[in-house]
């Protein structure tokens, strides 16, 4: 247990971050990143913005698999469908700020009826069902030209704001800066909420949650819906930050990405999403710079390290279910504590 931290009252207990010090730390981080835009390069901006929703993704995923305990193989088909939506959106006029929660809503819809299954079967069997949807989605990504372009994709019209164009990255940073505090702090609270709890109570013992009063259907229904209403929101932030798109990206290799998140950031946190999605979205990118370093003095080794992606990915997550089963976020934990209890020993 930490030690200084004290709670005089029940208000104090239920904050989201309970010391003075914590807030203080938490506030500069935010203005800190806030204020990218305006000492970042552009190379870091656009990391920047792609990190900000392949985190918005994965804490829909840490909602759905890490809360809940359903393994879900169909993130990636999700951000399709909000990627999609918008694009259809754009072009009947709606506003980027009411397109990305319709689109969001639109990929809840359809995850509701992939979760339905969820009653009936669960464990690997479950993540087989999810991986069919993908599946089908991703068919219906390629064939139905009308709307989604067929191969050659569409072209989003770029977002606006009270007629203020979000063109560029440093524009583009924004929205996607604000959609993800929301939905992180939205994703916080709701672990503390009944809700919550009614996720890990069907995560850890369905039968017994059940017996206490827990509807299974729809509570796992629930967990889907959400973790799908992020993935949806994140693929609306994609296609905007694009301004293109092809069914190419909605792979069954992106939605083992964000699986790959939530392993090693650590399940049902949302430090675990935002260290998963941080750490997975920069070893690749460290392996290109690398190649790209390399590619003059040895060029037979950099033509190596760009396909080793994947193979880092299946070490990364053997790795930590070996020896960190709860991720990154339980190393940030002991490093925390060390430093709350120096220089005593634990």
């Amino acid at each position: 247990m930490r030690c200084g931290v004290f709670f005089e009252n029940y208000r104090g207990e239920e904050q989201l971050w309970d010391s003075p010090t914590a807030r203080a730390w938490i506030a500069a981080f935010i203005a800190v990143v806030a204020l990218l835009p305006l000492w970042g390069s552009d190379y870091v901006v656009a990391m920047a913005c792609i990190v900000g929703i392949h985190l918005i993704a994965t804490m829909g995923l840490n909602i759905t698999t890490g809360s809940a305990g359903l393994i879900s193989l169909s993130q990636a088909a999700f951000m399709g469908v909000g990627c999609y939506a918008v694009s259809w959106f754009a072009k009947w006029g709606i506003p980027f700020w009411l397109a990305l929660p319709l689109a969001g809503a639109l990929a809840a819809a359809i995850g509701m009826l992939v979760g339905l299954p969820s009653l009936r079967v669960k464990g690997m069997y479950f993540a087989i069902a999810t991986l069919a949807a993908h599946f089908v989605l991703g068919f219906l990504f390629r064939e139905w030209t009308p709307v989604t372009g067929g191969p050659r994709g569409v072209t989003i019209l770029p977002a606006s704001f009270f007629g203020i164009q979000l063109t560029g990255d440093r524009r583009m940073f924004y929205p996607i800066f604000v959609c993800a505090v929301l939905l992180g702090l939205a994703a916080a609270n709701l672990g503390r909420s009944y809700v919550g709890r009614a996720f890990v109570a069907v995560r850890d013992r369905d039968i017994s949650a059940e017996i206490l009063g827990v509807n299974l259907l729809r509570t796992k229904v629930l967990a889907f819906m959400l973790g799908a209403f992020y993935a949806g929101v994140a693929g609306g932030l994609l296609g905007y930050f694009y301004g293109a798109i092809t069914s190419e990206y909605f792979t069954f290799g992106l939605s083992v990405f964000y699986v790959a998140a939530i392993i090693v950031g650590g399940l049902g946190r949302v430090l675990g999403s935002v260290l998963g999605a941080v750490f997975m979205t920069f070893v690749p990118e460290s392996l290109r710079l690398l190649s790209s370093a390399l590619s003059g003095s040895m060029p037979s080794l950099a033509s190596h390290l760009l396909p080793m992606g994947q193979i880092v990915f299946g070490v990364l997550i053997i790795g930590f279910l070996v020896f960190e089963p709860h991720g990154l976020a339980q190393i940030w934990a002991r490093v925390r504590r060390t430093f709350h209890l120096w220089p005593f020993r634990t």
